[in-house]
């Protein structure tokens, strides 16, 4: 039996004190991760059902070709092990603000640390999502212009919720065009939520997208009892016209 709480790692970084923490589930038995900011919790591996749904839901909107996809957002690894578990996934860039998450990463202190850091197709950059996604250069620094089948986001708690002020640009109709030019035509955009579906948001995706919707991810919490829910908002590119 190991420690029943041990705080991993803290970092000190622009944003906020992070912090890394595990601890044993009282019933199961399990190792659970947090990530906190300050005193926000951030995230938990007791809850990935709308992480994972994150690339599932958008993946199945794609064609059963090769597909690149770009993750804004690391946190525990969930999406990003999703998308490549699908066996169509060609590359996978996962961009992230704190260069401290990737490192854990690196170093495996996460469960999926391991995986993501080995698998020849994932190739992890300390970046700010928000700014590349409003640069007509593109996601990849690597490769000025380069465009995705798939973009997958999950740093705000939702549209509405912003980690950082400067954000919120992204969720208007003009930082949605920005994006959406860096997917290929029949492309699709995926934004995890962490609040109910908001008609304003979807009908800001319905402005720049082809198509759009929201759809709730109902999951178990252990914590609280009964059920609690997330949003996925899927929206797609054009596809080529001959």
């Amino acid at each position: 039996m190991g420690l029943r709480f041990e705080e991993i790692d803290w970092q000190p970084t622009p944003i906020g004190e992070i912090s890394l923490r595990r601890r044993r589930h009282p019933v199961s038995g399990d190792d659970v991760y947090e990530v906190k900011l300050g005193d926000e919790f951030l995230m938990s591996s007791l809850f990935t059902a709308g992480e994972i749904a994150l690339a599932e839901l958008a993946l199945a909107k794609l064609p059963d070709t090769e597909l690149d996809v770009a993750v804004g957002g690391l946190g525990l690894g969930h999406t990003a092990q999703a998308a490549l578990d699908d066996p169509r996934g060609r590359s996978l860039t996962v961009i992230d603000a704190l260069a401290e998450v990737i490192d854990w990463h690196q170093r495996h202190l996460v469960p999926l640390g391991a995986r993501l850091s080995s698998d020849a197709r994932c190739r992890l950059v300390h970046g700010d999502f928000f700014a590349l996604a409003a640069d007509p250069c593109g996601l990849d620094p690597k490769e000025p212009g380069r465009r995705f089948h798939a973009i997958l986001l999950d740093v705000d708690h939702s549209p509405r919720h912003v980690l950082h002020p400067r954000h919120a640009a992204l969720y208007q109709p003009a930082g949605l065009r920005a994006l959406a030019a860096h997917l290929h035509p029949g492309g699709v955009f995926a934004l995890w939520s962490n609040d109910p579906p908001d008609e304003q948001f979807t009908s800001a995706l319905t402005e720049v997208f082809a198509q759009a919707a929201a759809h709730v991810v109902d999951f178990d919490n252990p914590l609280q009892g009964g059920t609690s829910a997330n949003t996925v908002y899927l929206a797609g590119t054009a596809p080529d016209t001959p």
